[in-house]
């Protein structure tokens, strides 16, 4: 390996969501991976000639993951907002004809290169906060051109930033207006083949789906799961939201990646998730901005050793949120996670929720993604608000 692609950060305060290293750290980046990584006073006498960046008692830790966004979508939908604060649920707005179906509306006549300028932007701002990894949903199209499209795009944000993507097919988010009460005849006519088509295309990384009084019922999307099944495909779920519709455990009994929202999940549920090994991923920004009173059980989790990750769900209608240093604040402060907690749910635990082995700790032969912080310890990360101490981020090896 050559002398050139290796650098050398010193002086640093480790947070390695892998093995400890106490005192001050160092860590050999080698072209895009870790080569090496421990207490400073222990650096092999290979590495002594290599350049070195001295990070002076910066906390350096895994770049963050956005592990559950909806980044990808036309218009905005501030009215509803403003709804919402007259007294309107976001079942009576989404019953009324607003909610997702209306950002359908504004998602389906936007071309390609609209939906990408608009998406840049929060994905700018997600990527200032030391964030390496988003994952991109579709679900906003409901019809087999409108999905294509919105996927496509999420591949294209990996050409235009310095960033990685990973895309979920959402097809079964919402039933739209043309199928109204036709709930099975929209996945046999639309999103089964468009699932189909984004495959073919090599569009999709996972499957996902909203399992909600609102949305599908829990046999619904197991009939969509099954197709994944057969397509190769891990899934993942928007799961007791609003309600408890049974999501939760259809997503443990499958092996899902993750199971997101779970506000209403049961102990019973937290129990199936940790034998199967599905990632709890926590919202607080949709539970704070349409005003949920129900929290996750977090304790439940804990007690039954499920992982929980934090993620944005950065979208227009439930969770206008383009900050995971906010949302880890908001999920210490409004569903008690511990400042440890939240910094593993946007590290190791997220990078668990997308089935990725090769990001989200830093450890020897795992990509150099990598955050550098104006901060002594991690919980200084979740504990200011509105405030961001990146220093710099590393992608791959890269500044």
């Amino acid at each position: 390996m050559q002398d050139a692609a290796i650098q050398v950060l010193v002086g640093a305060r480790l947070a390695t969501l892998a093995d400890p290293v106490d005192g001050p750290g160092a860590v050999v980046i080698a072209g895009e991976r870790i080569a090496w990584v421990g207490p400073q006073a222990a650096l092999p006498a290979d590495y002594a000639s290599a350049p070195r960046r001295d990070c002076e008692g910066r906390l350096v830790t895994p770049a963050f993951i956005d592990c559950h966004t909806h980044l990808v979508h036309g218009g905005h939908r501030a009215r509803e907002f403003e709804m919402r604060l007259e007294g309107a649920s976001y079942e009576e707005i989404a019953r009324a004809g607003g909610g997702i179906v209306s950002t359908v509306a504004a998602t389906r006549t936007a071309s390609e290169d609209a939906l990408l300028a608009q998406a840049l932007p929060r994905l700018d701002a997600l990527l200032a906060e030391g964030v390496s990894c988003v994952e991109v949903k579709s679900g906003y199209g409901l019809d087999v051109e409108t999905e294509l499209r919105m996927l496509r795009v999420a591949r294209r944000l990996e050409r235009e930033r310095p960033v990685r993507v990973v895309t979920s097919f959402l097809g079964a988010h919402a039933i739209p207006a043309e199928y109204a009460g036709r709930a099975d005849a929209y996945l046999d006519e639309i999103c089964l083949p468009a699932l189909h088509a984004a495959h073919a295309e090599g569009l999709v990384d996972a499957v996902d789906g909203f399992c909600e009084g609102i949305a599908f019922s829990a046999d619904q999307m197991a009939r969509v799961f099954a197709e994944a099944k057969r397509l190769g495909l891990p899934v993942k779920l928007h799961a007791e939201q609003l309600s408890h519709q049974g999501g939760t455990a259809l997503a443990a009994r499958c092996g899902a990646l993750s199971a997101d929202h779970v506000e209403y999940a049961t102990e019973d549920d937290a129990r199936a998730m940790a034998a199967a090994g599905t990632v709890a991923v926590l919202l607080p920004g949709a539970y704070y901005f349409i005003r949920e009173t129900q929290a996750p059980p977090v304790a439940a989790f804990r007690a039954h050793g499920v992982k929980m990750a934090v993620a944005t769900d950065a979208n227009p209608g439930s969770s206008p949120l383009t900050s995971l240093l906010l949302a880890m604040n908001m999920a210490c402060t409004l569903f008690r996670l511990t400042p440890e907690e939240a910094l593993a749910g946007v590290t190791a635990n997220a990078a668990r929720a997308l089935g990725l082995e090769d990001t989200g700790r830093i450890a020897r032969g795992l990509r150099a993604d990598l955050a550098i912080w104006d901060v002594e310890t991690p919980a200084e990360l979740a504990y200011r608000i509105g405030f961001n101490p990146l220093h710099a981020r590393i992608f791959a090896g890269r500044s």
